[in-house]
């Protein structure tokens, strides 16, 4: 099964959004199956199969999350991300003004899902299929 620092050296080749499904198909050949971003801090939780996970440690302090969620603002903040217009940092920043609290990047279904305070799904992505 994965570990975290395979995973860590995964994600560090992810440069802006454009690397993004290069990196789910690498991730995915560890044994991922989906993985669990919380916005406010960077805590990513990582699962497998059997009832696998795994837990990082947060990555920055912590931010406030909108409770004013804009699934149109997020839309428009990913399409950006995926042209490479944002850093990491700085889509984090974004999303969580927008009212994202965590996403959920799906390798099973190919899909990445933004989620609100309340839990409602604003935003589901499919992820590109390509290296």
């Amino acid at each position: 099964m994965f570990t975290l620092p395979q995973l860590k050296a995964a994600h560090a080749k992810v440069k802006s959004g454009a690397d993004f499904p290069a990196y789910v198909q690498e991730i995915m050949q560890m044994g991922l199956q989906y993985y669990e971003f919380k916005v406010a801090n960077g805590q990513t939780t990582y699962h497998g199969a059997d009832g696998f996970n795994i837990s990082s440690d947060p990555i920055y302090p912590d931010k406030t999350i909108s409770t004013d969620a804009s699934p149109a603002t997020v839309r428009q903040i990913i399409a950006d991300h995926q042209q490479g217009k944002s850093d990491f940092m700085s889509f984090c920043q974004l999303v969580a003004d927008a009212g994202v609290v965590k996403w959920v990047v799906d390798a099973r279904s190919m899909l990445c899902s933004y989620y609100d305070l309340v839990g409602n799904t604003m935003v589901a992505e499919p992820i590109p299929q390509r290296y």
